[in-house]
């Protein structure tokens, strides 16, 4: 038998949030076993009506490094990975990776991401540094998705390229620094949240360019409630971390008066 090749970073697990994704699962998972043998995969389905629950059933008995959570029903992509993390934490896994079931993020590139995590302790799949792209999308999104990363990046004064992106590998250890209890955001923003959790706490990230493709089965699950979300977060957010950078700052000034006297 060969060694893994990312023996060395651990146990490392995959997870797949579903939701009415019946004709997909069965391609993702595929290529990710074909991509990289060594890795597990958790598939999280929120009670997906059209069977996909079933289907993740099916893939799982017959392949031992296949693994579901079946949820009682469709509660946000936050929500699904917040489980997937406790999940994959409670049974030993060293990283913990966030993948779509659509195809948009390419299992073969996952080498990609593990690779950088050796020197990092979050790495982001990124649409939007040097080598990135998006394949298939219509101008708008592609202008939403970008200014929108603008305005992260100057709200929250992250230096990240692609705070928003969903294709991103974790060590176990950055799950445990983050205080995952307070995560409120339940949609696309929920991305924001993590990475700019990471960065406050001090700790590596990353990121490395990949090749978004746009789904060519099923409905995107992006609508204007998510979007109105991320906005109205990202600048609550902002706006708590200037606040803060003051109170500090007033703190600061009367410490050094005081001890002035």
């Amino acid at each position: 038998m060969t060694e893994p090749i990312f023996g060395d970073l651990g146990r490392i697990v995959v997870v797949i949030p579903t939701y009415n994704e019946r004709e997909n699962l069965p391609l993702i998972v595929g290529r990710v076993r074909a991509a990289l043998p060594e890795v597990h995969i958790l598939v999280a389905d929120d009670n997906s009506p059209d069977g996909t629950g079933d289907i993740a059933d099916e893939l799982a008995a017959a392949d031992d490094h296949i693994h579901v959570m079946h949820r009682a029903g469709k509660q946000g992509l936050g929500a699904a990975y917040l489980a997937g993390f406790d999940w994959a934490l409670e049974h030993g896994y060293d990283v913990v990776v966030e993948m779509d079931a659509d195809g948009s993020h390419q299992p073969e590139q996952l080498h990609l991401l593990l690779e950088a995590l050796r020197d990092a302790d979050l790495v982001l799949g990124s649409r939007y540094v040097r080598g990135g792209s998006v394949v298939n999308w219509p101008k708008s999104r592609e202008v939403l998705s970008k200014g929108g990363n603008i305005y992260t990046r100057v709200m929250l004064g992250i230096p990240l390229r692609d705070a928003t992106g969903g294709y991103r590998a974790f060590r176990a250890e950055t799950l445990r620094k983050l205080d995952l209890t307070g995560v409120e955001s339940k949609g696309y923003c929920f991305q924001v949240d993590l990475a700019r959790r990471t960065v406050q706490a001090g700790l590596r990230v990353r990121e490395v360019p990949i090749e978004f493709v746009e789904r060519a089965i099923g409905d995107s699950k992006m609508d204007q409630r998510i979007v109105t979300e991320a906005l109205w977060r990202v600048t609550v957010w902002g706006a708590q971390d200037k606040a803060e950078k003051v109170r500090r700052a007033v703190s600061g000034r009367k410490a050094h008066d005081h001890g002035g006297w």
